[in-house]
């Protein structure tokens, strides 16, 4: 299967391992879009707020070109500072945009309680625990 994982940029230490885990498994991966370039976005941030808007506005279509050539997303949800299992807007994004287009959704961690969890819960093909041989 081809993966795309999608995460927190503040999460990406995260990736690698389960990078690698799932190329174990037999899965092609993606990584996130900034995922070399993790503090870009603060670099945009600097330069002014329509560089910024620019830059964002490609980095949503590049996630959503992104998903689309995958058969599914897996969203590594993991805390961050005192989020518990932390989705952010560009995530819950891409778990939509998956999920519009029929594509599997797996999230590493539980759902976050929150004021988005009703619609995590009806998007989300499955929570897989940490456990990746879930993913099929």
């Amino acid at each position: 299967m081809k993966i795309f994982i999608c995460c927190s940029k503040h999460l990406y230490s995260k990736v690698l391992p389960v990078k690698r885990q799932l190329e174990e498994l037999g899965h092609r991966v993606s990584l996130p879009n900034s995922f070399y370039k993790p503090l870009k976005e603060e670099d945009t941030k600097e330069v002014g707020d329509k560089e910024h808007r620019k830059w964002k506005r490609r980095m949503i279509h590049k996630s959503h070109k992104r998903t689309l050539d995958n058969d599914a997303i897996l969203v590594l949800n993991f805390n961050k500072k005192r989020q518990r299992n932390y989705i952010g807007g560009a995530t819950f994004l891409e778990i939509f945009t998956a999920f519009n287009s029929k594509k599997k959704v797996f999230l590493y961690n539980p759902i976050p309680v929150g004021i988005l969890e009703d619609e995590l819960r009806a998007m989300i093909t499955e929570v897989i625990e940490g456990d990746l041989s879930k993913i099929k």
